[in-house]
């Protein structure tokens, strides 16, 4: 049941955050950010 509740607060919040992409370039991006902020935390 928490797994559940999780998966749908985290599908909620990138709904939330893809939907404040308003443009192609503006999510090219997030998802350029999105990546540099993984291979900062990775290292």
């Amino acid at each position: 049941m928490l797994k559940k509740a999780i998966l749908i607060v985290v599908s909620m919040l990138m709904l939330l955050s893809l939907s404040g992409c308003n443009t192609a370039r503006g999510f090219g991006e997030d998802i350029q950010h999105l990546g540099g902020v993984i291979s900062r935390g990775a290292s």
